[in-house]
Formats: C-alpha cells, structure tokens, sequence
C-alpha cells in the first residue's frame, strides 16, 4: 500500500474544502446552540467540527473505500478506531478543529489537521490554517513543505539547538495532575520564553518551522500528534515519549517531547519534565 502525490493533492483539497465550506463561514458566527461541551467547560465540540469531519470522511471513503478512518468527533462513537491504528493497512486520522476552544472564542488560533498511517507507520501529514490560507504537508522521506494561500512554497527547518535559557518553547500542562503539573510550571521559568496556543496544530507549526526550539504534550489522542510529529520529524527534529521511545499510532500514554535533536530533547526532559 502507498500513497502517490495525486493522493497528497487530493487530500490537500479535502481539508481546504471543508475549511472553506464548513470552518470559515461559522468562525465568529455561532450561536449558543451551535457549541456543546465535552467533558468540560473548556473541552468543546461546535457545528464546525462535526460537518468539517463529516465533509472530510466521506471524500476519504469515496476514493479510498477500504481504509480504516479515525476522527476526534466519531471517537467518541466507537473507541476501538484507534487501538486498529496499530496494524490498520490505510488509515486516515482527522481532527476537523484542532484548538476548538480557540475557534469558539473568536481567536483565530486553530487549524486542520490530516494524518495518513500505513501498517502502524505516519507516511504524510497536514496541518490547514483555515484562517490564512496556509498548508503545512509532510511526507516521510521528503521533507515539510510550508505553502502559503498564493503558492509559495518554502522548505521547513526546526530551530537550531542553543542553551536551555535561550530557549523558546512550550510544554502543555492542562492534562497533568499534581505534583507533575506544579513542577513542570516551575521548571518552564528557566527557559527564555513560554508560549501555550492550546492548539496542536500550531503549536507543531511553529516548532517545525523553527520558531519555537521545544514543544511538549502529556496527552497523546492521535488526531492532535501524528501529522504534527511527522512534520516536525521531516523538518530535521527529535521526538519521542517522555521514555525514550518512538511515538506510534494508536497510542495515547506516555507524553511527548519534540526538540531540534537529541541532546536538546534530554535536557528538556531532564530540566523542565524532571524524569
């Protein structure tokens, strides 16, 4: 099974697609109906999310009809989607919003994002910009590719590595409970500046594009990782879980770290994770 680049072009305007037709004409436009929690007043599902998905899903499953496909909405429907990540032969993992919150508070901080798994293997991600137009695409082994609404395209490079008080980067601690949460707050002081997006999809472009030196993540559900992992991977990084170990579909424990190298990742983990 392979994924060709009329494939890559195909799912790039998928996710445009629903951007254009469901995202846009509802950000900073709906009403009190059109938003739901959760799980809390700060885990949201809008009209946006659910149609976007919808929009995308059926495109995949017109052209690639056997593949198994995972959204952040249809999760909550059937749980076992993401366990099948591991060994599913095609597989297509979308979150329509990422950074709901964002989207329905008005600020123009959330993105799309698409993944494409082939025997427990990210072979391509997207992250949308719905908002500027802009497209962030890996494909493993080739690099990520950043290309703006006019068609410019410029290659991706994460941040070269430099001192831990010198760096800028962000570690989210909304999952963590105590005494994780406390430490990791106080250890971010000892870097030079700390974003927190609560988006995903951003958050994974900035650090692939070298604008942050550091990102990192206690919860790991596959919509908000795999094309931002790959991304930041093609682009020259280091990521792994807060172990050691490669990050893979299907899971969701562990943590994550994504760094410009190897080095940059341990002492991250050492002095601001504190394991």
């Amino acid at each position: 099974m392979t994924i060709s680049d009329q494939d890559i072009l195909f799912l790039g305007d998928c996710v445009r697609e629903a951007a254009r037709a469901e995202i846009m004409p509802r950000f900073r436009n709906l009403g009190a109906a059109d938003v739901s929690e959760k799980t809390s007043a700060i885990d949201l599902v809008t009209q946006a999310d659910l149609l976007a998905e919808h929009r995308i899903t059926a495109a995949l499953r017109e052209r690639f009809p056997t593949a198994l496909v995972v959204g952040e909405e249809a999760y909550d429907v059937d749980r076992s989607v993401v366990p099948a990540l591991a060994d599913a032969e095609l597989a297509f993992v979308i979150d329509p919003v990422d950074g709901t919150f964002n989207f329905a508070s008005g600020l123009p901080v959330f993105g799309t994002m698409l993944a494409v798994t082939i025997k427990g293997e990210t072979v391509a991600g997207i992250i949308h910009d719905p908002v500027l137009g802009d497209t962030v695409t890996a494909i493993k082994g080739a690099g990520t590719m950043l290309t703006r609404r006019d068609g410019q395209s410029t290659k991706l490079k994460v941040a070269e590595a430099t001192t831990l008080n010198q760096m800028v980067g962000g570690l989210s601690w909304g999952h963590m409970d105590d005494p994780d949460r406390a430490r990791i707050c106080a250890n971010m002081a000892k870097i030079r500046m700390t974003f927190a997006f609560n988006c995903s999809a951003y958050e994974y472009w900035m650090v692939a594009s070298g604008k942050m030196h550091f990102i990192g993540h206690a919860k790991l559900m596959p919509w908000d990782h795999l094309a931002g992992v790959l991304a930041h991977q093609e682009a020259g990084g280091h990521t792994a879980k807060f172990d050691g170990t490669p990050y893979r579909p299907g899971e969701t424990a562990g943590g994550i770290i994504s760094a410009p190298d190897k080095e940059s990742w341990q002492l991250i983990r050492r002095e601001i994770v504190g394991i």
